[in-house]
């Protein structure tokens, strides 16, 4: 990899392919990335928007295949995001979330004491995610609208935006429960409930 403004995309493309294919698994699934800390070699002039466009020297990735490649190997550490391969790490901005969550699925495992409504949510490349307990929903306040902002967990402290559309999805679904002494409007996928705000503001959604 390299530095801000020193190589060409395909010299990182080159990089962090050869490190995506270093997996235990002899090539099969994400990188262990979780697994690998090597020393920080600067930022990249690379950044994620907050609707999940990649940019590279503040043009558009317009190949999916490469931005799949990047979520690959993409690390938090704090507040912090980096593309990482065994011997080095480079940092790059994430506007908001680093994935997007752009559709879902709404399924319904009652037999034989199912978990009940089972939510299944596609990211913006392309990875299937099971909401519940491994892969939680959290609604964050929108101070600019008074709104709510939706994420959902999608792997090693990496989160997804879901979009608007989605968010108006889960008010249709939602249902009220009582959490710790007060209603609580949310939405419930396998077996686990997510509280999005206290019931009697409901209102202000409908």
């Amino acid at each position: 990899m390299a530095k801000e403004g020193r190589f060409s995309l395909e010299a990182i493309t080159g990089t962090l392919g050869r490190a995506a294919n270093a997996t235990e698994e002899g090539g099969k699934g994400l990188p262990p990335v979780e697994l690998w800390n090597p020393p920080f070699c600067g930022d990249l002039d690379m950044r994620i928007g907050a609707d999940g466009t990649w940019f590279y020297l503040q043009t558009p990735i317009g190949r999916p295949a490469l931005v799949k490649l990047f979520a690959s190997v993409l690390k938090r550490e704090g507040d912090k995001y980096y593309l990482v391969t065994p011997v080095e790490k480079c940092g790059l901005q994430v506007d908001d979330a680093p994935f997007l969550a752009v559709e879902m699925n709404v399924e319904h495992r009652t037999e034989d004491g199912g978990p009940g409504q089972v939510l299944n949510f596609r990211t913006n490349v392309d990875d299937w995610v099971v909401c519940g307990p491994e892969h939680r929903l959290r609604f964050e306040p929108e101070p600019a609208t008074g709104g709510l902002k939706p994420y959902l967990h999608v792997r090693r402290d990496l989160w997804a935006k879901v979009t608007r559309a989605l968010f108006f999805d889960l008010v249709e679904l939602g249902e009220e429960r009582n959490v710790d002494g007060t209603p609580m409007f949310g939405v419930a996928s396998m077996g686990e409930f997510f509280p999005m705000m206290p019931a009697d503001r409901l209102k202000e959604f409908t």
